[in-house]
């Protein structure tokens, strides 16, 4: 795992701020390599590579940037189908090293631009052909690893985070619309970011950069065509032949692989499949909270580690901790995103990378088969728009009313969500209601100067994903769980990069192999959520596998942190001291006494403060100082 600044400029002028502030620039890549750092400069000075490395495949002899008949390039995360890429590459290409890195550049060599559509794993790459004067970038299918931009008249500048664009930019001005997305979803919708002219790749998609033309190009698209010949049992026999080609893989590495143990039936199952693969004991690291049985997950990883044999590991996580990282964890995420997770997910990773360099973790599994409470929130009122109208048993419904009832357990804990779907516009077209249960903009209506923010209107972007053409009209739970592969999964995996990079730890995530993901597309969601069982078919698929007390799981926790308990205990005076201060009572686009009253009304697992508190921080990180720790 790596980071890296590109730079791309026929003025020379944007390469010679790369070669004469490559102190500053290496510091804000160093901590995702640092086993080395290196630079390369184009003879003609209009090209310039910045590259930090954490070593875990060919350390020896797979430094970067590399350079090769006559392409050079920095490369971010694994090829894991390297190997079997190399064998048809050998007749082409004389190789001088036994990375994924060359490998890459053998395969742009024979197949050019679509060499991409072979890889297996996650990437985020430049690639420089000095023979075609082009730069080619891309990155992976689902977004696993970063890729920035920004670029004006004059230069393009490419780098593994926000934060290392920054300091080529003359202006730091917020993103009034990504803003918007900002508090509509704590996440950004088509490739914006908070910063005002940098920009996202999108997973899937190169950028090419040659003569002066710049254009960015889809390479890959998941379309959910539902296969009507399937059973379920083929569904189950096929998952469980991917599960483990896929674990596989993910285990290929110069180094010993560990993995997260949430207690969560996702990382419970990939923890499980590695340690059976894996030749050697598989540590696993878990974190908890003391604040009582709600928030401490650690009596299901252990009954994990008992089983398997795993090596588990367990931090503590403390409101101390969170006063010590919480600037630290939104610095390192670049911007804020999704919910209080990434903080207790940060200090795991720092466990993890005391005693690993690599770890396998669950994230993508919700998204690809199903696990939010919300889809079960959106299926019970068509079941009761069915009941009412007499059409529950004509064959259009995925989930009977019978049958969605035993599963309504799982929403104890969700009433203010159930009272905000609820409160108006029932029966409402599909994509109006998902929107009602993933905007997150009523609760705000107090603490947001709505006003000064301009006309954007999120649910305009939020519709075009949500009936995206790859997805057939008649399935609300294909269209809800592929708004969320597109939209929420980039963000989550965002804080899974960030918070391991934060401590030179690469984490991945063996649910995101192409393959699973194309093949989940194609089932049916009478299989995939028949009776209206969130994420049944892993469940199904592999229950024999996990102990009962995975298995038997009534309740979806998802890393909770106890930070309502917190901010009204331990966390008083530190959340009052930063919406007190001086920086934040000027916020001209929201209200930090309004912000301050709302605490006592924020639910047990409320994301309210918490967002607007990493605003916040956010906000003191990158926007106030007038010369921040890049500028220095």
């Amino acid at each position: 795992m790596c980071g890296f600044i590109a730079v791309s400029d026929p003025q020379k002028k944007a390469v010679s701020f790369l070669k004469n502030n490559r102190a500053l620039l290496q510091e804000l890549i160093r901590h995702r390599g640092p086993d080395s750092i290196n630079n390369w400069l184009s003879p003609n000075q209009e090209t310039g590579f910045l590259h930090s490395r954490l070593s875990i495949i060919d350390s020896e002899l797979g430094s970067q940037p590399m350079k090769k008949n006559n392409l050079v390039i920095v490369f971010n995360g694994e090829i894991y189908n390297y190997l079997e890429l190399k064998k048809d590459l050998n007749s082409i290409w004389e190789f001088s090293t036994n990375s994924d890195t060359e490998v890459i550049l053998a395969a742009y060599a024979k197949w050019g631009e679509e060499c991409v559509r072979k890889f297996r794993g996650m990437f985020a790459f430049v690639l420089f052909d000095e023979t075609q004067k082009k730069l080619f970038c891309a990155r992976d299918h689902f977004g696993i690893k970063p890729l920035y931009f920004t670029k004006n008249k004059e230069s393009h500048i490419i780098a593994s985070e926000l934060k290392a664009l920054l300091p080529f930019l003359k202006k730091r001005n917020v993103n009034s619309q990504a803003l918007k997305d900002y508090f509509s979803f704590q996440f950004y919708l088509n490739g914006k970011t908070l910063i005002q002219d940098v920009h996202e790749l999108p997973p899937a998609h190169f950028l090419i950069l040659q003569n002066g033309n710049f254009y960015i190009r889809k390479y890959w698209e998941v379309s959910y065509i539902p296969d009507s010949e399937i059973n379920e049992s083929d569904v189950c026999d096929r998952l469980r032949e991917l599960m483990d080609d896929s674990t596989k893989f993910n285990l290929r590495s110069d180094v010993p692989v560990g993995a997260y143990v949430s207690g969560g039936l996702d990382s419970s199952l990939i923890a499980t499949l590695a340690a059976r693969e894996s030749d050697e004991t598989l540590r696993g690291f878990h974190g908890r909270f003391g604040e009582g049985r709600a928030f401490d997950e650690s009596p299901y990883a252990q009954a994990v580690a008992l089983q398997t044999g795993i090596e588990l590991h367990e931090v503590l996580i403390t409101p101390e901790d969170f006063i010590r990282d919480i600037s630290k964890v939104i610095w390192h995420l670049d911007q804020p995103v999704g919910g209080p997770g990434s903080f207790g997910q940060y200090c795991v990773s720092r466990l993890a990378a005391s005693k690993n360099k690599v770890v396998l973790g669950g994230t993508g599994g919700d998204e690809v088969f199903g696990g939010y409470v919300r889809y079960l929130v959106a299926y019970f009122e068509q079941c009761i728009r069915g009941a009412i109208q007499g059409t529950l048993h004509n064959g259009s419904y995925v989930v009977s009313y019978d049958s969605i009832i035993p599963n309504l357990r799982f929403l104890q804990g969700y009433e203010p969500m159930l009272q905000e779907f609820w409160r108006e516009g029932l029966f409402e077209p599909m994509d109006r209601r998902y929107f009602r249960l993933v905007n997150r903009t009523p609760d705000l209506s107090r603490e947001v100067r709505w006003k000064e923010l301009g006309s954007y209107d999120p649910f305009e972007s939020f519709s075009e994903i949500f009936n995206g053409k790859n997805v057939g009209p008649e399935s609300y739970f294909d269209k809800m769980t592929h708004f969320d592969f597109k939209t929420l999964l980039p963000a989550l995996l965002q804080v899974e990069d960030r918070m391991s990079m934060a401590h030179g730890l690469e984490s991945r995530v063996p649910f995101l192999d192409v393959r699973i993901v194309e093949f989940a597309a194609t089932i049916p969601a009478q299989i995939k959520f028949k009776g209206g069982r969130l994420k049944r078919l892993p469940l199904e698929t592999f229950k024999n596998l996990l102990p009962l007390k995975i298995v038997s799981r009534e309740d979806k926790m998802g890393f909770p942190v106890p930070l309502q308990a917190w901010f009204k205990g331990p966390l008083k005076d530190f959340i009052q001291d930063t919406f007190r201060s001086q920086k934040s009572r000027g916020r001209a686009l929201f209200d930090s006494d309004e912000i301050l009253k709302s605490i006592e009304r924020e639910p047990k697992f409320g994301r309210k403060i918490w967002g607007l508190l990493s605003l916040e921080v956010w906000y003191q990180n990158f926007i106030d100082p007038a010369n921040p720790k890049w500028c220095d």
